[in-house]
């Protein structure tokens, strides 16, 4: 059973920095990605950024953090990471860590979430 926990969430102010991790616990096995969402209230969970799992490094993002945020992943340690610059009111949210299955079986492991919130 895998298990993801997210931390590194806070209050920051307007063009501000944070870095979130999400620690691993279990076999992750299979093709798969890492990911990041976010919910804001009221709004629809959203696809922040992915990386690819295993021996992969790929990464997308979505076009409304490209060039500010950026995704790693630190094997040795199981632990995923965003690098969040000049973070933005509207990026308050609840992110979650996600590791999404695609081979043998299509599965979907989540965090419990970090509060990040962008305010002045």
């Amino acid at each position: 059973q895998v298990q993801l926990a997210e931390s590194g969430g806070g209050l920051v102010q307007p063009g501000g920095s944070l870095r979130l991790s999400c620690a691993a616990s279990g076999i992750i096995s299979g093709v798969y990605t890492m990911d990041w969402y976010r919910h804001a209230p009221g709004q629809q969970r959203e696809l922040v950024a992915t990386i690819a799992g295993g021996g992969g490094s790929s990464t997308n993002y979505a076009d409304s953090v490209k060039g500010r945020f950026t995704i790693s992943r630190d094997n040795a340690k199981n632990t995923m990471y965003l690098q969040m610059n000049s973070l933005k009111p509207e990026e308050t949210a609840v992110y979650y860590c996600n590791v999404h299955r695609l081979f043998p079986s299509s599965a979907d492991y989540w965090g419990q979430g970090t509060q990040v919130t962008v305010s002045s």
